[in-house]
């Protein structure tokens, strides 16, 4: 049983965070509907290869604690059946398995770590930036910062504002969106229990924890969307564009 559920378990190299692929999980992981998956098919002489490998790991790191935008490899030089399945021609030959379309496509994109991570944060729908950090468009959405705007900028209308908000996010399947619009709501009722001043307060309280060290990267991406979520109630007060 311990064996079997080793041989489940995705495959990194030792010390680093690409994943590593072959012909028994390649399936299970690349064409999952449920991931975003980039895959370098390389083979372990090539040059070309070799320069890109510390490249590649590290978008590898900066994506790791993104379960659905997986970075990947597979040596098809080994895994010839792999690579002649996919057409692989010549290495590296980087191709991005889609959630909505596991055929594969060809990334001819540029080689540098920013061009990876630009890349994968518009597939993916991502806010990553490198070392794994979230920039300060993360948890916001668009639709939401302007009604942010408006809950700030009419107080009549806060009441009806955050329940249009509360109703759009219950009526929303996508999980992150979801929990956005949750926190949107909440910032909002706490501005109506403690008025305007609580935005800036917040946002003080959570730069102090942010600039500890201690913390898993889940906890501290969740405390930098919302700082960002709450940044966009304090541009509207001090009338900065959003």
């Amino acid at each position: 049983m311990i064996l079997f559920l080793l041989c489940c378990l995705p495959i990194f190299a030792l010390g680093e965070s690409t994943l590593v692929l072959n012909s028994d999980n390649f399936d299970d992981i690349a064409l999952n509907p449920a991931k975003n998956v980039l895959v370098e098919f390389y083979a372990p002489w090539c040059g070309h290869c070799k320069s890109l490998a510390p490249v590649y790991e590290k978008v590898a790191e900066t994506f790791k604690n993104e379960p659905n935008c997986v970075v990947a490899k597979v040596d098809a030089d080994s895994e010839k059946t792999l690579g002649s399945r996919f057409d692989v021609g010549g290495y590296p030959t980087i191709k991005f398995f889609p959630k909505n379309n596991k055929d594969g496509e060809e990334y001819n994109g540029g080689r540098s770590e920013q061009d990876f991570i630009d890349f994968l944060n518009e597939k993916c729908g991502t806010n990553r930036v490198s070392g794994g950090g979230i920039n300060d468009q993360a948890g916001r959405i668009d639709a939401f910062d302007s009604l942010a705007k408006k809950f700030i900028e009419e107080p009549e209308t806060r009441q009806e504002t955050m329940e249009s908000v509360a109703k759009t996010g219950e009526e929303e399947t996508d999980e992150g969106y979801k929990i956005s619009a949750e926190y949107y709501v909440k910032a909002m009722k706490k501005i109506i229990e403690k008025g305007d001043a609580y935005v800036g307060t917040e946002i003080a309280r959570l730069e102090r924890m942010l600039s500890g060290s201690n913390m898993k990267a889940e906890k501290r991406d969740a405390m930098f969307r919302k700082k960002n979520i709450l940044s966009v109630f304090l541009k509207a007060m001090t009338k900065d564009e959003l």
